[in-house]
């Protein structure tokens, strides 16, 4: 994947300074790579639609931010960016493939009455539900906090958690267990 060369600023010192905590660095990497990622998921996808497309753009921008202190600031960014975009395109065309199955298969299916809408009180305890659970895994430890992150919320594959987390798959599972346990026993779930 080519990803064309960037002005002055350079991404790789961006990046760095960014992960020194530096917040305009930052700034200035994200308004750089967006219309690099742009491009190149346009490139790669010319047949998508613009809002597809936006919504890769924006799937991309969320894997460097959750990824970004798994890059290694004495290596090169772009071949790290890259595998992120690459990752990050073939989760996109998986899930078009599987959204246009359902759809299919829908085509099949009559429609039924819509559910019993949710009253103002079980929208309410849903919304505590998920703030709830947000909070668990915000205080779970860092790699379970990322592997919760990446394999579960963001749906990676182990392979994309691998490199975008620097874990091994190893790693990856065993934070995940560990993970899930300690939200089973946080939540009140555990069996015993």
């Amino acid at each position: 994947m080519n990803i064309p060369d960037s002005s002055h600023d350079s991404l790789d010192r961006l990046m760095r300074e960014a992960q020194q905590g530096n917040a305009n660095s930052y700034v200035r990497l994200l308004q750089k790579l967006t219309p690099l990622i742009r491009g190149t998921v346009r490139g790669a996808r010319g047949f998508a639609g613009k809002t597809e497309v936006e919504d890769l753009v924006q799937d991309i921008l969320l894997s460097v931010h959750v990824a970004r202190s798994s890059y290694d600031p004495s290596r090169p960014f772009k071949p790290w960016l890259a595998a992120i975009i690459r990752y990050r395109l073939a989760d996109g065309a998986r899930r078009h493939a599987s959204v246009s199955s359902r759809e299919d298969a829908l085509d099949d299916i009559a429609l039924e009455e819509p559910a019993t809408p949710l009253t103002l009180e079980e929208q309410a305890e849903a919304r505590e539900q998920v703030r709830f659970l947000r909070e668990a895994v915000q205080a779970l430890p860092g790699n379970q906090k990322l592997a919760i992150e990446l394999l579960k919320l963001q749906e990676l594959s182990l392979k994309e958690a691998e490199v975008l987390s620097g874990m091994s798959v190893g790693a990856l599972k065993v934070a995940t267990h560990r993970a899930l346990a300690t939200l089973r026993r946080f939540l009140g779930t555990a069996q015993t």
